[in-house]
């Protein structure tokens, strides 16, 4: 249990408080967040059941968003396996859409009900949401109601909550003051990008909410704060230990006395302890950490590897790594080696040759080969020049598509194709009731199977284009639908037996060498992860099997982010050809090109993104000291 007020932390040692001295907040690290999220609901429904002994009303603030997911579903399990009442359980949610109403499948009230009022035995005149259908000018005094509903009810003794990309808790963006109460917000451009998912569309998303403010939150006894995935480390970071400002809100929480941050490792990695520990303390220098070192300081001081020297260690924290492993020297030809053998024109391994040094096995010469991809473009995305390479080598190439991805395709985009198969065909009977549908459909409403269904087809229709055009046979692209993601809205179901043993099957049925799958790790409830899940769960499934004593798998990462240097464990360079091969079997996909829905804050197209990682990857191992390629994709290994 995460230890709270009652639970004091324990005394630190001195070397526990030298690796935590440039944090200003109590953050505690797990191994992923499932685990976190399971921890933070026992502390919660101690809380609950301690004011129940107690006679007394247990005050609860309360966020929203993908973060606290799993805490509400462990708050539900909880309540119907071992009896946890919320009878006595007042709740104040953070913040609400503006205008927003309680109904929209997108309002946090839906939201709030669907994950855990629905599933408790809440009384409903305690639960509270900031109502998005206020009037505007009646918004003010609305606020100040909600405030004082929050003292009447005895302040909050325990407040939930997730951070954003601009360092916004609850909806309290950049330039909040410390002392803000409950009000009405324009919301970032930023915060409105991240939610552009869930809205289909950044023109869906309100530019307005209601939140809590600073002092609001401050207010309660015990906070917490869940960061979960890489695309948090950042802010993370910036938050435990860069200075207090209004730039980044939750900076205001170093002055609370009770809180804590509940990370995933991912979310914690870029914090001074985790990312460069022997800045803060001395290290166990493990094979790894040696690496990452090596790498780091490289890059620090803009040297190559093979021209870092005995001071540049000592003048860098890392004293101790010489004495142990003994000279610059040494270590450089060490690292520089290991960097080196990373890189392979062979992907599936080089046949006939001495692989004691490569990435990949050399026998068999020809390999059976799965590639994994979570949406109908990722394969070529980001392991298009690897994909072309295994299909050029002669290796037995397969493409399963996990998803249908139609989410992805816009209304425009299945209009104009629906309206194409009308004007072929005037009896189209099914065409002329999409177009109707799309005609017709109001906001977040969900589109019908026959549009799905379409929206499907055309995805899978630009597959066939790009594998073609790598040269792969239609008998080997594989599109498996899997039906977690078949839900026809951005919320997705959990994996079920029905996903498994459809990949388990493919599996079975291929008996790969190789499987590549998309390692992507940033958001624990992102279609990329729950594919990633699938392929463990498949592969503990079948790991026994005798021809999985043969299999290698190796994640590839999406369009956003790669591997960092010292990750990589195979490196596969491209000519400048074939960057230009890649970028037209992206380009195929038509319907993700230009406007794509789900862009991120990137104004770059997928295939710019994919370009210009590929080449910053090269450009890396160049700078370390090594061969000069246009652009590599890059690989780790995963134990399984």
């Amino acid at each position: 249990m995460i230890e709270t007020a009652k639970n004091p932390i324990k005394h630190k040692t001195a070397g526990q408080f030298e690796e935590t001295r440039f944090e200003k907040i109590h953050n505690v690290i797990f191994n992923d967040s499932d685990e976190a999220s399971i921890c933070v609901a026992q502390e919660i429904a101690a809380l609950i059941r301690e004011k129940q002994s107690q006679g007394k009303s247990c005050v609860l603030g309360l966020a929203t968003g993908s973060s606290p997911i799993k805490v509400y579903e462990e708050l539900v399990r909880l309540h119907k396996e071992e009896g946890l009442s919320f009878k006595n359980v007042t709740t104040f949610n953070l913040d609400e859409y503006y205008p927003m109403e309680k109904s929209n499948i997108q309002s946090y009230h839906y939201f709030m009900h669907e994950h855990l009022f629905n599933h408790v035995d809440i009384l409903p005149e305690n639960v509270n949401i900031p109502d998005g259908t206020i009037p505007s000018e009646d918004i003010r005094d609305y606020c100040l109601s909600y405030e004082a509903k929050i003292k009447d009810a005895g302040g909050l003794d325990f407040q939930l909550l997730g951070i954003g990309r601009t360092g916004h808790i609850g909806f309290n963006e950049p330039g909040s003051h410390y002392n803000s109460g409950t009000r009405a917000i324009t919301l970032h451009h930023i915060t409105r990008v991240d939610a552009a998912s869930a809205f289909l569309g950044i023109n869906n998303v309100p530019r307005k909410a209601i939140t809590m403010g600073i002092a609001t939150v401050k207010s309660a006894k015990r906070i917490v704060l869940l960061g979960w995935g890489e695309h948090k480390a950042s802010v993370v970071k910036e938050t435990i230990e860069g200075s207090v400002s209004s730039q980044v809100p939750a900076t205001y929480l170093q002055s609370h006395p009770n809180t804590t941050f509940v990370l995933d490792k991912e979310a914690g990695s870029m914090l001074t302890r985790n990312k460069t520990p022997w800045l803060v303390s001395s290290c166990e220098w493990t094979k790894e950490l040696t690496s990452k070192a090596v790498v780091w300081l490289s890059e620090q001081t803009k040297k190559s590897i093979l021209s870092l020297t005995d001071k540049d260690y000592n003048d860098n924290g890392m004293s101790g790594l010489l004495a142990e492993k003994g000279s610059a020297y040494d270590l450089n030809i060490a690292m520089f080696n290991k960097l080196q053998h990373t890189i392979t024109g062979w992907p599936g391994g080089k046949p006939n040759a001495d692989d004691t040094y490569r990435p990949e096995r050399a026998t068999p010469a020809k390999k059976r080969v799965i590639i994994f991809s979570p949406h109908p473009d990722d394969d070529v995305i980001s392991m298009g020049g690897t994909f072309d390479r295994l299909v050029e080598q002669g290796h037995e190439v397969h493409i399963a598509y996990q998803t249908s991805g139609n989410i992805a395709v816009t209304d425009e985009e299945a209009l104009k194709f629906a309206e194409v198969a009308s004007s072929i065909d005037p009896n189209n009977k099914q065409a002329k009731e999409i177009i109707q549908h799309i005609s017709e459909k109001k906001e977040n409403t969900i589109d019908s199977p026959e549009v799905r269904q379409l929206k499907g087809t055309i995805r899978r229709k630009e597959s066939y284009a790009a594998t073609r055009y790598v040269g792969l046979e239609d008998k080997n692209v594989h599109f498996l639908n899997l039906p977690f993601y078949e839900t026809g809205t951005i919320k997705k179901n959990k994996l079920s037996k029905a996903d498994i043993d459809i990949m388990c099957n493919l599996i079975e049925e291929i008996k790969p060498h190789q499987i590549y799958a998309a390692g992507d790790l940033a958001d624990p409830h992102g279609t990329h992860r729950v594919c990633l899940d699938a392929v463990f769960e498949s592969l503990k499934i079948l790991k026994k099997a005798p021809y999985m004593k043969d299999c290698w798998l190796w994640l590839y990462r999406g369009a956003w982010h790669e591997w960092d240097m010292h990750e990589i464990e195979m490196a596969v360079p491209m000519s400048p050809d074939q960057v230009l091969k890649k970028r037209r079997a992206i380009f195929y996909h038509q319907s993700q090109k230009d406007n794509v829905m789900f862009q991120g804050d990137d104004a770059r197209e997928f295939w710019m993104r994919a370009e210009e990682r590929n080449r910053e990857t090269a450009k890396r191992y160049h700078a370390l000291g090594l061969a000069d390629y246009a652009a590599m994709e890059a690989f780790v290994r995963y134990e399984y």
